[in-house]
C-alpha cells in the first residue's frame, strides 16, 4: 500500500478537525502582541497568549531587538556552537541564567521542544529508568519514546504511586547497574496546578534518582525573584536539572537548562540537537540578555501579573465557575458540554463578546468536559478582567440553557 494513502488526515486527533481551519485551528491574530489583537478583521481581547510579563512590546526589549538585528544581521553567528556558532553573547547569557537559576551552569538551547527531546536522549541509555508525571508535555513524552531502556508512569502529581513506580525501577536498575531519571513539570500548562516539587525532593532520602524539571511557565511568573517554581518551593538547590523556554516569561525564541557543571559540560558535546544544528542568531540571544535584566530589575511586571491573576480567578470563582487546581497564572475554566456546544460556545464568546480564547476539547479532557484556558497577562486591565468574567457568566447561563445545542 502506498505510504501517503495510509495516512488520512481526518483519522487523527487534530485533523478531523481541519473544516475549522483558519478559526479555532490556524486562527490568525494580527497587530501588536497586546491585550488587544485584530481577528478576522474586528479587534478582541485576547487571553490565549503566553506572554505572561509583557515583554513582547517591552520598550527596552524592542529597542535592544532591532538594534542587534540592524547591527548583526540574523545570520551570525554561522553554523554549530561546537564548530563556528559560538560567541561572548552565547556565553553571557549562560552565565547569567546559571546565575539567576541558582545553579552552577547553564546551556543555552535553540528551542524548549527541539532541546527537551535531545536533553532526554543524551541523559539515559539501555540500562537506565525514566519516570514521569502522566500530564507531562509532549515534548517530555516524545523525548522518552527516544528512550530504549524502561520507562514508567505514575498519575499526576500522585506521591503514592510515584513511590511504586521509583521501587519498580529501583528493582531494575540493581540488575541493568543504570540510574533513574525522574521528570515533571513546575507548572503544568493546561491545568495550572503545580508539580509537587517538595516533595518529590523528599523521596530523594529513600530513592537514588536524579529530577529533571520542566518549567516552562514557572519561569519568569513562580517564586520571589522569579526564578521558578522550584524557588517557590524553597527547593531549588536539589533540582537537578531546571529546563525552560524563553517562549513564554521573556516573550523570546530560544531554551536552556541549568545544573551541576559537570553534567551541563557533559551536555554540550552530547546533545545532538544543539550539534547539529546552527547557532542560535546573536540578535535573539541579545535580546534574551536583555530579557532577562527587565525580568530581574522590574518586579513590577510580576506583581501586576499576579494582581491580575487573583482579580480573575477569585472572580470566577466567586461567580461559580471551576477552575480546577490551578496554583499559577494559567486559569482553566471547566465547563459541561458536547463539542458542539462548546464550538457554539467559543464563537459566541468570540463574535458576540469580542473575546478570543482558546478551546480545549476531547481527546485533551474527558467527553463532556468543555475547558476554555485563559492566560492573564501584567498588561491586562482591570475592566478587561471585569468585562471577561461578566462575558462568561452569560456563556454558562446560555449552556446550561440549552442555547449551543
Amino acid at each position: 500500500m502506498d505510504l501517503f494513502d495510509k495516512r488520512d488526515l481526518t483519522n487523527t486527533p487534530l485533523g478531523q478537525h481541519q473544516k475549522l481551519a483558519g478559526y479555532f485551528v490556524f486562527p490568525e491574530l494580527e497587530g501588536d502582541i497586546n491585550p488587544r489583537m485584530k481577528f478576522n478583521g474586528k479587534e478582541v481581547l485576547v487571553w490565549s497568549i503566553n506572554n505572561y510579563l509583557g515583554m513582547a512590546n517591552h520598550p527596552k526589549i524592542r529597542k535592544v531587538d532591532i538594534e542587534a538585528t540592524r547591527d548583526f544581521g540574523l545570520a551570525y553567528p554561522m553554523g554549530s556552537r561546537l564548530l563556528t556558532g559560538q560567541t561572548g553573547f552565547h556565553k553571557k547569557l549562560e552565565d547569567e541564567l546559571a546565575e539567576f537559576t541558582q545553579k552552577e551552569e547553564s546551556y543555552l538551547l535553540n528551542y524548549g521542544y527541539q532541546g527537551m527531546l535531545s536533553l532526554i536522549d543524551s541523559l539515559v541509555d539501555r540500562s537506565d529508568v525514566i519516570v514521569y508525571d502522566s500530564e507531562a508535555h509532549a515534548c517530555i513524552f516524545d523525548g522518552i519514546r527516544l528512550h530504549i531502556g524502561k520507562r514508567f508512569v505514575f498519575h499526576h502529581n500522585d506521591m503514592n504511586d510515584l513511590e511504586k513506580q521509583l521501587n519498580r525501577a529501583d528493582n531494575i536498575v540493581k540488575k541493568t547497574q543504570g540510574s533513574i531519571l525522574v521528570i515533571t513539570e513546575g507548572v503544568f500548562g493546561m491545568s495550572g496546578d503545580l508539580g509537587k516539587l517538595d516533595e518529590i525532593i523528599k523521596l530523594k532520602s529513600r530513592f537514588e534518582f536524579r529530577l529533571l524539571v520542566d518549567d516552562a511557565h514557572g519561569f519568569g511568573t513562580m517564586g520571589k525573584t522569579g526564578a521558578g517554581t522550584g524557588e517557590h518551593f524553597g527547593v531549588q538547590e536539589s533540582v537537578d536539572l531546571y529546563f525552560s523556554t524563553f517562549a513564554k516569561s521573556m516573550a523570546g525564541i530560544g531554551a536552556f537548562v541549568s545544573g551541576e557543571k559537570r553534567i551541563i559540560e557533559y551536555l554540550r558535546y552530547t546533545m545532538r540537537s544543539q550539534i547539529f544544528a546552527k547557532a542560535l542568531p546573536v540578535p535573539l540571544v541579545i535580546g534574551g540578555l536583555e530579557r532577562l535584566h527587565v525580568l530581574k530589575s522590574e518586579s513590577g511586571l510580576r506583581e501586576k501579573l499576579w494582581r491580575n491573576v487573583d482579580k480573575l480567578q477569585s472572580g470566577l470563582k466567586k461567580a461559580g465557575f471551576d477552575l480546577g487546581k490551578t496554583e499559577s497564572p494559567v486559569t482553566p475554566v471547566y465547563l459541561h458540554g458536547s463539542t458542539e456546544e462548546a464550538i457554539k460556545l467559543n464563537m459566541d464568546l468570540r463574535e458576540n463578546f469580542s473575546i478570543f480564547c482558546s478551546l480545549v476539547i476531547y481527546p485533551v479532557v474527558p467527553k463532556g468536559i468543555v475547558m476554555i484556558r485563559i492566560i492573564p497577562t501584567a498588561q491586562h486591565t482591570d475592566n478587561d478582567v471585569d468585562y471577561t468574567i461578566d462575558a462568561f457568566k452569560e456563556i454558562s447561563n446560555n449552556l446550561k440553557s440549552g442555547k449551543y445545542q
